[in-house]
């Protein structure tokens, strides 16, 4: 077995967030009189970050006080509706337990938030050996850097050459060859294959039930 760890993102790979993170940037939207914006818009907006969606969700001429403001606003509403409608997608919950069954460690690595990323995480995959999120105030970059997988790597006392990377988006992408790993781009998530293809992706997964193969073929 060459990967004894794999590494998930969380947002449009393990769980669909998109409703409740729609949701809580238009509520903070709507408190400052600003547009709403539509879930295709936050789809796009995402993977970088609380700070990074809620800057590209509000207007442009928003002053750096305000929109600091705007951002912890929006990391509170988040917190208090994270788990409206979000869901595992569909097969996950057992991927985790096969990749367990195989002897396989499993990390999550998120820029979501770390006190959302911790919560859901424990609600939805409890047997998940480590989950890490955003936590730039102890000097631990955000994704695309390598920091946050290397923290995780080391958690879990693995090398880059004995764990692979799983994600849905560019960022993902970056984010493991920075860190010296392949990554699995699934299809199901909030990016398409095409998108993912011009970023560079090493392998693609398009359902949860086919991602054993997937990962076998990488170890090839």
């Amino acid at each position: 077995m060459k990967y004894k760890a794999v590494l998930f993102d969380l947002d449009g790979t393990l769980l669909d967030t998109l409703s409740d993170l729609t949701y809580s940037v238009n509520l903070v939207l709507t408190r400052h009189g600003w547009p709403t914006r539509t879930e295709d818009e936050v789809r796009r907006f995402v993977g970088n970050g609380a700070a990074k969606l809620m800057m590209r969700s509000m207007p442009d001429d928003v002053d750096a006080d305000t929109a600091n403001k705007a951002i912890d606003e929006y990391r509170a509403v988040y917190l208090e509706n994270r788990e409206r409608s979000t869901a595992p997608y569909d097969g996950v919950c057992d991927l985790i337990d096969r990749l367990h069954a195989d002897g396989r460690l499993v990390g999550v690595v998120s820029n979501k938030y770390f006190k959302s990323t911790d919560a859901l995480c424990k609600k939805f995959f409890p047997t998940v050996d480590f989950a890490f999120g955003e936590m730039e105030e102890c000097s631990i970059r955000r994704k695309p850097y390598p920091d946050m997988v290397e923290k995780v790597m080391e958690e879990l006392g693995v090398t880059s050459d004995e764990s692979i990377f799983v994600g849905d988006s560019e960022t993902d992408i970056e984010t493991a060859h920075n860190a010296h790993m392949k990554c699995i781009s699934v299809t199901w998530g909030f990016r398409d294959r095409e998108t993912l293809e011009k970023a560079g992706a090493d392998y693609f997964a398009d359902s949860a039930a086919s991602f054993d193969e997937i990962l076998r073929s990488a170890e090839r």
